[in-house]
Formats: structure tokens, sequence, C-alpha cells
């Protein structure tokens, strides 16, 4: 007789179902304004902060304005590893839609590109035992490493065939990837990687969408979660978390696009030639080309302090001759 196959266990709460349509009503909001396929730069910028969240996970130090950098062709000081992490990433992720998330051997492809050089198991399968730790306590040990292929070509097998919403199945195949961890090194971003490239299958906003930023945030609670389901030995518990976190990462991109709507043609003027730079009054007036202060004013520097793009550097001096302006850094980043 042959083995069984390897089936993940969950439960659909009604915590679940509440999730998913919710989900499924944003992305529709979403879709319908076709507001992020008309940005190109944000979904650049969005791709980014996910490769800057998803790295930062695994301890890679550098900012996001470095990794930036790094992506743009920028010389930057840093440790040769976390930029080669950086440059891995973006390759990877370049690509990501080009990868059938059901055929084994663009799993291994994929994790060569995001481990080339940080690694001599760069698409390969483990060949020996693993554990997760936290600090020095052993939180989850994951199966012996004869089992992968099997395990990983069961879990692909599910995640084909299943009827399963494509929101839950996708959450599923990230706990369970983690769960297995077939590789020596690289699991956190590949399972996370895998998520976003179901989930694009289905809907391409989520090629876009910085979930990772929101895991970042709240990383303890998911690395706690996944602790949860594993002395569960089901998935339930981090389904839902995952469903919170990709809703809220929908509302948030609402609300940034909300924003731009906003934003007139000056005031993105103005934020270009504002760049990373503290400037004066005098000096964006310059830059800018204008000359008549009434209307740079009214036009251009009220507006951004209004919607919060911009910062004053002496704000309870508005009028003081040493005041200058910056754009404001948002948490999320």
């Amino acid at each position: 007789m042959s083995e069984k196959p390897y089936v993940p266990l969950y439960r659909v709460t009604d915590s679940i179902i509440h999730l998913v349509a919710e989900i499924s009503e944003l992305v529709g909001v979403v879709t319908v304004k076709g507001e992020t396929a008309l940005n190109p730069h944000l979904r650049r910028a969005n791709q980014i902060r996910t490769i800057h969240s998803s790295l930062a996970i695994e301890n890679n130090s550098l900012s996001l304005e470095q990794m930036t950098d790094i992506i743009n062709g920028k010389r930057v000081l840093g440790s040769p590893n976390e930029i080669r992490e950086v440059k891995n990433a973006f390759d990877a992720y370049s690509l990501m839609l080009t990868f059938d998330p059901f055929n084994i051997e663009d799993l291994l492809k994929s994790h060569r590109i995001l481990m080339a050089e940080l690694t001599n198991e760069a698409g390969r399968f483990r060949f020996g035992g693993v554990g997760v730790f936290a600090g020095e306590r052993l939180v989850h040990m994951a199966p012996p490493a004869d089992v992968i292929p099997k395990l990983i070509s069961d879990l692909i097998h599910w995640v084909k065939t299943t009827n399963t919403h494509p929101l839950i199945k996708s959450c599923v195949f990230h706990y369970e990837f983690e769960f297995i961890h077939p590789f020596s090194d690289g699991n956190g971003r590949m399972g996370r990687m895998g998520q976003t490239l179901l989930l694009s299958r289905w809907k391409p906003i989520f090629n876009w969408l910085p979930v990772e930023t929101l895991i970042r945030e709240r990383q303890q609670e998911y690395y706690t979660i996944l602790g949860v389901a594993d002395k569960a030995a089901d998935s339930t518990a981090f389904i839902e978390f995952m469903l919170r976190v990709i809703r809220d990462a929908l509302n948030d991109l609402m609300q940034t696009e909300q924003v731009r709507e906003q934003v007139t043609d000056q005031v993105e003027r103005l934020m270009s030639t504002l760049g990373n730079e503290t400037l004066s009054a005098k000096e964006l007036l310059e830059r800018l080309g204008l000359k008549h202060r009434p209307t740079f004013s009214n036009n251009y520097l009220r507006p951004a302090l209004e919607l919060s793009l911009i910062e004053m550097t002496v704000p309870d001096k508005p009028n003081s001759s040493k005041q200058q302006y910056r754009a404001v850094k948002r948490n999320s980043d």
C-alpha cells in the first residue's frame, strides 16, 4: 500500500468566513477603481517595501532608502551578504509571476535566485535536520530531510486540486511551507513569496500589495501564531492572522490612494523637487522656478502640509527664519 498523502489540517471558522468576505469586497473596490494599475510608481515603491520588510523580518539591517538605492543601481555601504539579499530578492520578485506555483522545479528555481551566493544549498532541498529557535529555545523541529520531497509534492498537489477559497488556500500553503521547512535557509522568504504568488494568480493586485510590511510590524505576533498553530496541529489560527494582515494591507492601500487623489500636479512637483532633502522655502522656490511667494504658499506648500506629505523642521515656530521642510517618513516604511 502506498503512503497516505500529506493533507493540511484547518477549520473554516466564522471569523475566517467574515474576513474572506471583507477582503473580497475590498479587492473588488480597488480593482474597479483601477488605481494601482494606473500608478506604476506606486507598484514599484510597494514592491521595494515588500522586499525591505521581508528581509527585515530575517534581520537584514539595511534601511528602506539603502535598499531603494541598491535596486536603482547605486553604491551602498553595508554588509555584502545583506546587499546580495536585496539584489536576489528584487530579481526573484521581478520574476515571480513567471513561476508556476504548482511546479516543484519552479519552486527550486525561485529559491536558487533568492539565495544565490548566500548558501551552498541554493535551489536544493535541505540534506539534514533543522530546528527553528527563539534565542536558545527550540520552538519548532522540522520534519526529517528524507521526507521533504514527498511532503512538498503532497502540499503542491493539495494546493492545485483543492476547492478551498484562494485566500484560505494561500494562508494554508504559507503555514505548511514554514512547518515543512524544506530548505536549509530562506524558508521564511520563500513562504511569504509563495503566498504572494498564489494570491497574485487569484487577483493581480496582490503582486504589488505590501503584505510583508504589516507582517513585519506584527513580527512577534507572526511567530507566536506560528507556534500556536504548531501546538494545535492545524493552521486555523495562522489563517485568521494572515487574513487580518491582508485586510489591513488593503485598507492601507485604499487610504494611500485616497490621499494621492487629493494631490495636485503642483504638490507632485513640490514632492519631486524636495525628494529626500531638507530645504527652506526660498530654496524650494528657486528649484521650482517660481517667483510669486503667495502662489507657492497657496498651491504648493500649504496643500502638502495639510495632506501631511511634508513637515516643518521647526513646527512650533512656523515663521522662523530657520524654517525648513522635509518629506514625512511613513511608519510602515
